[in-house]
């Protein structure tokens, strides 16, 4: 039988298979707001058999999208135009769940395919902020901007603002979420040696640098619903001298298990330049990340990165390295993946996609 599509319960939900979409930037939301690109593309996924989506970061106040374009969830109109794309979602089978966090010094800044550096606050852009006043890079051709330094009490109505987006998302009808703690956003950038250089108790050693990441769990575990999974994503190695280790992020996971998190999701680097760019060549090491975390901690973890065929798949659930695979461009790519994957695994397809497929594929 095939590990990759049997069944797993977290807590009160049930996953029909262990594959899920990872979260994917879309860049293409309008104040925040999802549109009918957003429905179709979580749509297509759910039909083709994931058994978890898991929407793109979202910000959880106007000033933590990465670009103009990104997802918020911060007011009552974006909460309204989620609720029928989960409601899509979850007639299919698919559990629905989503990512929200804060870009700290990252943001403000061009969609991808418009080069991604900084916009200037007089030209779509917005003033960012971060552990430390020191800029994400300087480069000397593009705009990058130094962030404010956040306060004790900017630290304090951030986690505020966490916990108000993590209501929403239950209002719009999501069963599983994710807290972003990774590739250099505001909770990986305190974390990082490589970014925090603060003094206070936010600072310096390493369980004063993990204490914005734990206090905001802490306080989304205090609202969200004891019976729904709960996550964090992790960059779980920086991959560069004087970055974070696998041991340090086995340390925050612990941390994080006591505290009732559920999941680990497993991703790595992003903190600065040369983490970002280490992204690329160190992406399939992070399965065997996932599964140093899992064998030290005990915590579920989800693996991703590089993960493309379903022999490959089905090998990190069999080997016990992850109880999730997450998979991005591949679903790029094939919406349907687990359709070809059940069929090459010998899993019932019928039971995984959507029936009007199924029925003729299976």
């Amino acid at each position: 039988m095939s590990q990759l599509f049997s069944p797993i319960t977290i807590k009160s939900i049930t996953f029909k298979n262990r594959i899920g979409v990872a979260p994917m930037c879309q860049y293409s939301s309008i104040d925040g707001v999802a549109n009918d690109w957003h429905r179709v593309h979580a749509g297509a996924r759910a039909v083709g058999g994931a058994g978890l989506f898991i929407a793109e970061a979202t910000a959880v106040r106007a000033d933590g999208r990465i670009t103009p374009g990104c997802a918020g969830l911060w007011n009552d109109e974006q909460v309204e135009a989620l609720i029928p794309i989960n409601e899509f979602i979850k007639s299919y089978n698919c559990v629905a769940g989503i990512q929200i966090g804060h870009a700290g010094r990252k943001a403000s800044a061009a969609r991808p395919w418009d080069g991604g550096a900084h916009l200037a606050d007089d030209d779509g852009g917005w003033p960012i902020i971060g552990p430390s006043d020191v800029a994400f890079d300087d480069d000397g051709v593009r705009l990058w901007k130094a962030p404010s330094a956040m306060s004790v009490q900017d630290i304090k109505d951030m986690q505020a603002c966490f916990v108000d987006s993590a209501k929403r998302a239950l209002a719009a009808g999501y069963q599983f979420l994710e807290i972003h703690g990774a590739h250099g956003y505001l909770l990986h950038s305190f974390f990082t040696p490589l970014v925090n250089t603060r003094t206070d108790e936010y600072g310096g050693e390493i369980r004063n640098r993990a204490r914005m990441m734990l206090e905001t769990v802490d306080a989304v575990r205090a609202v969200w619903p004891e019976n729904l999974p709960l996550a964090v994503r992790l960059s779980a190695a920086d991959w560069i001298d004087g970055g974070l280790t696998v041991e340090d992020n086995i340390q925050m996971a612990g941390w994080l298990k006591e505290r009732g998190v559920d999941l680990v999701d497993c991703s790595g680097g992003g903190a600065t330049p040369a983490a970002r760019a280490s992204i690329g060549t160190r992406t399939a090491d992070q399965v065997d990340l996932a599964g140093q975390i899992r064998t030290a901690t005990g915590v579920g973890t989800m693996a991703v990165g590089a993960i493309t065929g379903p022999a490959q798949a089905e090998a990190v659930i069999a080997d016990g390295q992850a109880d999730f695979v997450l998979m991005a461009r591949q679903f790029m790519r094939e919406p349907y993946w687990p359709l070809r994957a059940a069929g090459e695994l010998g899993a019932d397809v019928k039971a995984h996609v959507a029936k009007a497929y199924g029925f003729y594929l299976g």
